[in-house]
């Protein structure tokens, strides 16, 4: 759907996206089919980054082959950890030696080695010999030249592509933003750093959506919102996750999905802690770079989350239309 003459500058191309579905488990399934609203969803959906599914294409990039070597196998959340972080940096994994690889994860050198038998192999030295057969990847120039700042900007630009490969499958955001249309109200929670990610989806989805209730402050009365959404006529649920993960965002989402609603989580990784109370989780790395974590690629995908709710928002178009209408006649904007 493309949409113009929003206030923030609405014109977009819209409809394509894609995620993982997490299990809490690391393995990540075929895309045959999405979870449904209500009590009765099939929670343990899982998606394959790159999409799987008959006549799916899976993007040829070194990320998604490393999701497919990981696919099946239950890993600990140390082992999500060493996984998360060889996705994030798919071209250099098969040049990193084992202890290389567990600085890079913040684990053990011991982890890795454990994690390569998890996988099916002998020992570190085999996965490595496997990852540059299945996953080479041209080195890049050593960016020597730059300081810490454009760094942190080089790595949110990864990220986007990242994201961008991700995005090659539509089903999994199409399949979210049929959900997140059906349900009236929609929740929308986001708490601690994620707050202002939730808060930017709620301000957007509130102008097509007619009934948006943004979740963004912890508390004992949390559950009390949701009870009263789910009376409301609430289906889904539809949560930002991002790093430090809180404890209250795991047991809200459990939560919810206890009261009968489809939780659809954007985090940081498949293998976030979040994964395992997600009915449909959109993946999206964050920047590490700097002192406080940069989030450009889970805002995107936010927005293109927004864009697919509006696919199936028959009257969004109308809506925006009169709120130009309304935003003109009160002389609200400065031209």
């Amino acid at each position: 759907m493309s949409m113009s003459g929003t206030d923030e500058g609405g014109s977009g191309s819209g409809g394509a996206g894609a995620g993982t579905a997490g299990t809490g488990t690391g393995a990540a399934g075929a895309g045959a089919g999405t979870s449904g609203a209500g009590a009765g969803a099939d929670r343990d959906e899982a998606w394959e980054v790159g999409g799987g599914g008959a006549g799916g294409h899976v993007p040829d990039s070194p990320a998604a082959r490393l999701h497919a070597l990981f696919e099946g196998h239950r890993l600990t959340p140390t082992q999500r950890r060493i996984a998360h972080s060889m996705v994030r940096r798919a071209s250099e994994v098969p040049f990193l030696s084992s202890v290389e690889l567990a600085e890079l994860a913040g684990v053990s050198q011991p982890s890795v080695t454990r994690f390569a038998v998890a996988l099916g192999f002998d020992g570190y030295p085999a996965l490595r010999r496997h990852l540059r057969e299945v996953a080479p990847a041209e080195q890049s120039a050593e960016p020597g030249s730059y300081n810490e700042y454009q760094q942190a900007v080089e790595a949110e630009i990864e990220n986007l592509r990242h994201l961008a490969e991700v995005l090659a499958d539509p089903r999994p955001v199409q399949r979210a933003g049929q959900l997140l249309a059906a349900s009236r109200p929609l929740p929308v929670l986001g708490l601690r750093a994620a707050a202002s990610q939730a808060y930017g989806f709620a301000y957007f989805a509130a102008k097509v959506h007619p009934d948006v209730r943004l979740l963004n402050e912890g508390g004992t009365m949390i559950h009390d919102r949701i009870d009263a959404a789910v009376r409301a006529g609430a289906t889904a649920l539809l949560c930002f996750a991002l790093p430090r993960h809180p404890r209250e965002v795991v047991d809200t989402l459990a939560y919810a999905r206890s009261a009968g609603l489809a939780v659809v989580t954007v985090a940081d990784s498949a293998f976030a802690p979040v994964a395992k109370v997600s009915d449909l989780l959109l993946p999206a790395a964050v920047g590490t770079g700097l002192a406080f974590d940069t989030a450009c690629a889970p805002m995107l995908l936010g927005r293109v989350l927004l864009e697919a709710m509006c696919d199936d928002l028959p009257d969004a178009q109308a809506r925006l239309e009169e709120f130009d209408a309304g935003a003109a006649a009160r002389g609200l904007f400065v031209e």
